[in-house]
């Protein structure tokens, strides 16, 4: 298993566990832990021996943005190819093909906010903190956030956290669906890989299937998100999960997945 500077990473029973670990900057993201990032989640896609993860931060932080100190000299080319890169991550966490579920313990502001919104569940302390307060310095959010942040909560929400830099608590994102649940802090990363323990107790390829499905979906129209679905419900259907599955119901039994 890769050693990283900048992240612990640890596997059990099949669950990946990735924790943001630069606690001293609060784990502000700049360009060599993107990199770990892009790197160990690369990994967790290709291993079929995983099949969800959890990604948290160290300390008092999930993270608390990108790096200023990094960022302030960058050249306008250099800022750009750090955002490109960001953007990849991003990308890349959002549409692998196992879940991967946010365990928010603190701060998630700019580039955490952004972070939390490219996983596919998102769990919070009740003392996390989220907010885009890029124009407080001059600049926007560009790992994502003008995107995510409205497809999660909507446009007059995203405008009005975006534009005033506005900073909420978990109750605040609980209410406006930026996240899915808050827990007591020294509860959530119990009830955090309970809940992806129960995931990968499904069937795996129906998950998966079931991901691509909604984010290819999300951005066409009805009709051919509908289409898409059934293409990937064939996909599914031709597998001998769906087999076991259904035989393991009739037989009122627990089902034994195996389809990868």
């Amino acid at each position: 298993m890769a050693n990283y500077e900048n992240l612990l990473f640890e596997v059990r029973d099949g669950l990946a566990f990735v924790t943001v670990n630069r606690p001293a900057a609060l784990n502000a993201l700049n360009t060599s832990l993107l990199a770990e990032l892009g790197d160990v989640f690369s990994r967790i896609d290709e291993d079929e021996a995983l099949r969800a993860a959890i990604l948290t931060g160290a300390g008092k932080a999930f993270v608390a943005g990108a790096d200023i100190a990094q960022m302030k000299d960058l050249t306008t080319f250099e800022g750009r190819e750090m955002m490109k890169k960001g953007q990849r991550v991003m990308a890349l966490i959002e549409n692998i093909d196992k879940p991967v579920i946010a365990a928010i313990n603190g701060f998630a502001l700019g580039g955490g906010c952004e972070l939390a919104m490219a996983c596919d569940v998102r769990f919070a302390s009740d003392k996390a903190k989220f907010g885009q307060p890029e124009v407080n310095l001059g600049i926007m959010p560009a790992f994502g956030g003008t995107q995510r942040l409205p497809r999660l909560v909507g446009k007059g929400t995203a405008k009005y956290l975006i534009f005033g830099a506005e900073t909420i608590d978990a109750a605040e994102a609980l209410r406006i669906g930026l996240v899915q649940k808050v827990f007591p802090a020294e509860d959530l990363l119990a009830e955090t890989e309970k809940y992806a323990r129960l995931v990968i107790s499904k069937s795996p390829i129906g998950v998966k299937m079931a991901k691509r499905a909604i984010n290819a979906g999300i951005d066409l129209d009805l009709a051919s998100g509908v289409a898409f679905e059934l293409e990937a419900y064939v996909s599914v259907s031709a597998s001998e999960d769906r087999r076991e599955g259904m035989t393991a119901f009739l037989e009122k039994r627990s089902a034994e997945f195996k389809n990868r």
